[in-house]
């Protein structure tokens, strides 16, 4: 049987998101940027906005331990746009396709629920998925089997029936855990070809 129903990822698959986009600008030298990255403002600190935290908790907390850090803990949050150029080039063609086509599309994206607000905002087409399953609004982040299961239970769907699409190899294998088809996101290229495996229209 192929898959009828297609669940997309957000971040790296229709939007791009990297925060060296706006970091660059702020720390100009690779070495204390890096060191920025990875040691202040980490890639676990910002999972936690996914989980739920609030993003001024977020700054706060930070802020409290990098006190001298300060304006660029801040810009985290309030620059967040500039980690975001735009779509990821192909992905969103493809989804306007398969809407015109009348798969049924979905979401599930680990998302702080207050930046994925704005991202709505401003990308229109987050905003006409049947439904959203957004981390930091369940608490549950993916690959939780929760968080799938989540989607299926809430809309009645069969995992065998769904192609998950996800750039992030962990998210893909706790997809496949539950039962849905999967495919590992890199390019706009290798997604049309997935679908078409699919007997999905692209």
């Amino acid at each position: 049987m192929a898959a009828s129903v297609v669940v997309f990822d957000v971040g790296n698959v229709l939007i791009e998101w990297d925060p060296e986009h706006l970091y660059r600008k702020l720390i100009p030298d690779a070495a204390a940027r890096a060191d920025f990255l990875a040691r202040i403002c980490t890639m676990e600190w910002n999972l936690e906005q996914d989980r739920g935290r609030r993003w001024a908790a977020a700054v706060a907390e930070r802020t409290a331990l990098f006190p001298d850090h300060a304006p660029l803990i801040a810009a985290y949050s309030d620059r967040w746009h500039e980690m975001v150029p735009g779509e990821v080039p192909g992905s969103v063609a493809i989804l306007e396709r398969l809407r015109e086509a009348g798969v049924p599309l979905y979401a599930i994206t680990n998302f702080s629920s207050e930046k994925f607000a704005e991202a709505q905002a401003r990308f229109p087409f987050l905003t006409r998925f049947i439904d959203v399953v957004v981390s930091a609004e369940e608490g549950l982040l993916k690959p939780d089997p929760a968080i799938y299961r989540r989607l299926l239970d809430r809309n009645g769907l069969a995992a065998s029936d769904c192609l998950f699409i996800d750039d992030s190899e962990k998210n893909v294998i706790g997809a496949r855990a539950v039962g849905m088809r999967a495919h590992h996101f890199r390019d706009a290229a290798g997604l049309a070809a997935a679908l078409r495996a699919e007997g999905l229209s692209t």
